[in-house]
């Protein structure tokens, strides 16, 4: 699951003529890969500041791109000197670089080594082999009980591992999940109804497994116009399919589309699928994410051979609230700390991620609600020196429209984990490699950006959003953000010109 996938039309080989044509001529003379072990020759050298603001005003001013609002801030981190700006006070959608005021808060006020804790506990002694009473398992919001790195089973295999171990071998009542630690806000604020059928708008719960998505998998049928064969798995994520895929002909091109109404578990997925091609897997974001994490751990606990005689059931379900108070922790699990949290939080760009930070931020001042995490983030940045009406926080991880901020805050936010000792190397971490990993794998391969840049990136429909760092050709490291809002291009044509931007800037040279 990454960032939110409405973008805006057009193919990436759609080719808009006047953008193309100015960009082939400015990349004329770029230079060559990052691992080059000698700098370009004269002509081919970036210019001095003056050039370079005159290059960039000519690159972002171009005439394609007259419809488009770009907000952009280049500063340097050894000096202060702002090398370039842009509308860098105007307020723009920043899509998913609002996950770097989250982490950077979350950093801030959590510390890097702060962990979530699932507790199970027992509503009886164990006798005999035998718990009598219910199993319950508290959440405290915990992401990472998932797939990444192996089964998303494995914290639910390692407990009945533990069980066996110590002598249990049924459980006479229920599996039931306490998720009270968050009250039931599970969207962001102003995410967008037909987002919710998607992984990329999972609902936010104290119970989280395998990030609260199931799979749907889709391969086409026999012939054109047959049904195609839709699967959901795995059958504990509690949604009920309702499919409406048509195979196409061969040169037609997928289009699938999800959707499920709020407080529904019924998923509908329509849309068509070629003939002869490959399956395709999308991600669904599931109705109840604390009954799917307990059906999960009771189907592990059952395939090891552990007796369970009752349902798994949500707390909302189970009729009956079990008593707690006194009651022994069977088992506990931590997660990973922050850093590694944070990692997946900006390589990968998973909103539930941010989310569930915003929600444990809020948890600091004693109720872990979106409106107190904003608080709390709105704290952090004013100590920053952030001006109040720079930004204007709705959510942790951008996919709500009503988010804005300015490049200056970002650039502020981002030189402020710079020069922090306590959040530089950890920070930076987290960050996107360009042209290695992460939402930026495929950008600015073979330039001097390559290996170079480090930057979180932003999409959604008509937004496009990179900032983070860069070192010039002298070794000088820069803080940038680019924002480019309300463009009628491709999203290609958008992504061209802020990675020649920051190659740009890969180059630049005070020699």
């Amino acid at each position: 699951m990454t960032e939110a996938r409405r973008r805006s039309p057009g193919s990436r080989s759609l080719l808009v003529s006047p953008l193309v044509a100015f960009l082939v001529s400015a990349c004329a003379g770029r230079p060559g890969p990052a691992t080059a072990p000698n700098p370009p020759s004269a002509p081919f050298a970036a210019p001095r500041i003056a050039d370079l603001q005159r290059e960039l005003d000519d690159l972002f001013g171009a005439p394609a791109l007259d419809r488009s609002l770009w907000a952009v801030m280049v500063q340097s981190l050894d000096s202060g000197e702002v090398l370039y700006r842009r509308n860098s006070t105007k307020l723009v959608m920043p899509a998913s670089n609002m996950k770097i005021v989250t982490l950077a808060a979350a950093a801030e006020r959590l510390g890097w080594d702060y962990t979530f804790e699932t507790r199970l506990l027992a509503t009886s002694p164990i006798e005999n082999g035998v718990i009598s009473g219910d199993l319950v398992v508290v959440g405290s919001g915990d992401p990472s009980i998932n797939g990444r790195g192996g089964s998303p089973t494995r914290v639910f295999q390692d407990w009945a591992d533990r069980l066996r171990a110590a002598g249990v071998t049924r459980i006479g009542g229920r599996i039931v999940g306490d998720d009270r630690a968050f009250p039931d806000e599970p969207f962001g604020f102003g995410w967008s109804w037909d987002d919710l059928g998607s992984g990329d708008a999972a609902p936010v719960n104290a119970l989280q497994y395998n990030e609260n998505v199931a799979e749907v998998v889709v391969r086409p049928g026999d012939a054109a116009g047959s049904a195609a064969n839709v699967e959901l798995r795995p059958p504990e994520s509690g949604l009920i399919l309702d499919a409406h895929v048509t195979t196409s002909g061969p040169d037609v091109p997928s289009d699938l589309v999800l959707r499920r109404l709020p407080g529904s578990n019924r998923l509908s997925v329509g849309g068509t699928i070629p003939s002869g091609s490959r399956e395709i897997t999308e991600t669904a974001a599931v109705d109840d994410p604390a009954g799917f994490f307990v059906r999960a751990l009771r189907a592990t606990l059952i395939s090891a051979g552990i007796d369970v005689r009752g349902e798994a059931v949500g707390l909302s379900g189970a009729g009956s609230v079990p008593d707690l108070a006194g009651q022994t922790v069977l088992l506990s699990h931590r997660s990973p700390p922050l850093s590694e949290i944070g990692t997946v939080l900006m390589k990968v760009s998973q909103n539930l991620y941010a989310e569930t930070l915003l929600k444990a931020l809020g948890a600091t001042r004693g109720m872990a609600t979106a409106e107190a995490g904003r608080t709390v983030v709105q704290e952090v940045l004013e100590r920053w020196g952030v001006p109040p009406d720079a930004v204007v926080l709705k959510d942790g991880s951008g996919l709500s429209r009503y988010n804005y901020v300015t490049a200056e805050t970002l650039v502020r936010i981002l030189r402020q984990m710079h020069r922090d000792p306590r959040h530089r190397l950890a920070f930076s971490a987290t960050l996107p490699v360009g042209g290695r990993d992460g939402t930026t794998a495929r950008r600015m391969k073979g330039t001097r950006a390559e290996g170079n840049v480090l930057a979180k990136t932003g999409s959604l429909s008509n937004v496009r959003a990179l900032s983070g760092y860069v070192k010039t050709l002298d070794g000088e490291p820069l803080v940038f953000s680019i924002i480019a809002n309300n463009f009628n291009l491709p999203t290609p044509a958008i992504d061209s010109v802020t990675d020649l931007a920051v190659e740009r800037l890969a180059n630049f040279t005070r020699k």
